[in-house]
């Protein structure tokens, strides 16, 4: 069925309550784990219609966060979610709480027992007024940032179409792109940082009330990541500043040489050439045919994958005005089918963001074609990222489809971009850790915290007298901040195992992509380091694990300069 044609109904709050009651008492009285299994999966059938009617809902108002009908839904599930939530809890108490779950493990694999477990442990009753107050604020902040227009070059133009200019062989237009964004962040400047001191309290508040120290501790137990902790984290953390940013010091002065500047500015980071970015060429139409035969190409579990996308509408790629800023992948649970959101803006990023979220499109795509229960066909969000990141990479041999004469070029921007996203990401999680733990800063205070860290991961980065991001509020516009804390540090582990996959690509792409396969049929059975170990990738979190990586994408860079 095509996007365009699928029927949305608001759920009946009510039913939906009483059928999770219902399959909560169903449960506890399971005699067997053959009945307790096949009442998880019915459980999961039914409540799959009501996450399909919050998708569409929120995709439809994505797409125009001025429209009122969507705003109007998004708003409901907003006010209605965490009770849903809550319900789903109850349910996850009566399967552990059954003298069968065991058959759970069985039928299911060892990553649903420790994920039933966190979900108890992460919510009840208590926090659900709480849960209501942040989903409008980050709604807020959806609106707020997705309306964002900016006069430039006589135009007016939405946050991601500055792109092309901060990418502009014109320095002052490329300081004028910054200049634009800034002054919209900081017209509004009382407004964003009111919504993240609420959001901030807020989430400390739900954590106090399940008995956690801070938000910061909570979140691990929410992003269910199993296996690893605040500890590991912090110590892929220091690897990354102490093996990567040294090498990525070379790989800028590397940049800097290339484009002709001695001293870089901030506003000269997009600048990746002399003579221009690279960008792909061709229309909108003729960039998705030449994907849809890239992904023919691939393999045939691809090719299928692309059609089906394609002649169902599943791409909305376009930026627009009142469509909200970035790019996801979901996946509507009734129809078996991924929907990919993205803002393309005529940039490299375009091709970025085709293949990343066609990594985590393919993955759902697959998962949801098994009779995998609806919850288990995706992993942890640190381990989706290895399928949409890990993609990027795997589909190089095409590359030439959309950037012609420029490949070359792209390939090291990739790969240079690639690798300086490790210490960003890292600066963003330290950042968000220090923000739930001391939740009584100021916004001042929470912007010299982010100048501190830009030192610490990114002291190539001279901003000057540049607006609101000289002053250290440029975190304010990373989404995932505000949206999903905590969340961001996922692109980093992922990252290292895409770079992982990247290196062995080039000794044998046809081994490196039935490993990603083999980790990719996986779906939401195994941890994050099962799914590292099974395509025979390290996991990055013990002293030295970054060491000959980092020596080896910094040695291919510089060996590959055009």
């Amino acid at each position: 069925m095509k996007f365009s044609e699928m029927p949305y109904v608001r759920p009946d709050l009510a039913q939906v309550l009483a059928d999770c009651a219902a399959y909560a008492e169903k449960i506890r009285k399971a005699d067997s784990g053959e009945a307790l299994v096949r009442l998880y999966r019915e459980e999961n059938a039914c409540l799959a219609h009501y996450r399909t009617a919050q998708v569409l809902a929120n995709i439809h108002y994505t797409q125009d966060t001025r429209d009122a009908r969507w705003t109007a839904e998004q708003d409901w599930f907003d006010e209605n979610g965490p009770s849903v939530a809550n319900a789903e809890v109850e349910i996850a108490r009566a399967l552990l709480a059954n003298p069968h779950s065991r058959a759970l493990e069985a039928a299911f694999g060892s990553i649903i027992l420790p994920t039933l477990e966190n979900r108890v442990r992460s919510m009840d009753e208590r926090v659900i007024d709480l849960q209501k107050e942040e989903n409008a604020l980050v709604s807020a902040y959806q609106k707020l940032y997705g309306g964002a227009l900016v006069e430039l070059d006589g135009k007016q133009l939405t946050i991601p179409q500055l792109m092309l200019y901060k990418q502009s062989l014109d320095r002052s237009i490329r300081r004028a792109a910054y200049e634009a964004e800034a002054s919209y962040f900081d017209a509004h400047r009382e407004e964003f940082d009111s919504i993240y001191d609420k959001l901030v309290k807020n989430r400390n508040e739900q954590a106090r009330i399940l008995g956690y120290r801070d938000y910061s501790e909570l979140s691990y137990i929410r992003m269910n990541r199993i296996g690893y902790g605040p500890r590991e984290v912090a110590a892929f953390r220091q690897e990354v500043a102490d093996h990567v940013v040294p090498m990525l010091r070379d790989v800028m002065a590397m940049r800097a040489k290339r484009v002709g500047l001695e001293h870089p500015m901030f506003w000269d980071g997009e600048l990746t050439f002399a003579d221009g970015s690279p960008v792909p060429h061709g229309s909108y139409e003729e960039l998705m045919e030449r994907a849809r035969t890239m992904y023919h190409e691939l393999s045939p579990e691809t090719g299928e994958f692309i059609d089906f996308m394609q002649d169902n509408e599943m791409f909305d790629v376009m930026s627009r005005p009142g469509k909200m800023s970035g790019g996801y992948e979901e996946i509507i649970p009734d129809h078996k089918t991924p929907f990919i959101f993205a803002n393309w803006n005529g940039t490299a990023g375009d091709v970025d963001v085709l293949t990343h979220e066609c990594g985590h499109a393919f993955e759902a795509y697959l998962a949801a074609r098994t009779d995998l229960p609806e919850e288990l066909q995706c992993p942890g969000m640190e381990s989706a990222e290895i399928h949409s990141m890990s993609m990027e990479f795997l589909t190089a041999p095409w590359h030439g489809l959309f950037f012609g004469p420029d490949t070359d070029k792209y390939e090291l921007f990739h790969t240079e971009d690639s690798f300086l996203f490790l210490p960003y990401g890292c600066m963003v999680d330290e950042f968000q850790h220090i923000a739930y733990q001391q939740p009584d800063l100021s916004p001042e205070q929470r912007n010299e915290v982010w100048r501190k860290l830009e030192e610490k991961y990114r002291p190539w980065n001279d901003f000057g007298d540049l607006p609101f991001y000289g002053r250290g509020a440029g975190w304010q516009r990373q989404l995932h901040i505000y949206e999903c804390p905590f969340y961001y540090i996922d692109y980093c582990l992922a990252t290292v195992i895409a770079l992982q996959f990247f290196t062995a690509s080039l000794q044998d792409h046809a081994d490196a992509w039935q490993r990603y396969l083999k980790l990719t049929r996986l779906a939401g059975t195994a941890t994050y380091a099962q799914l590292a170990q099974s395509a025979g990738m390290k996991v990055p979190f013990t002293p030295g694990s970054l060491t000959a990586l980092s020596a080896t994408i910094h040695d291919w860079i510089a060996n590959h300069q055009v």
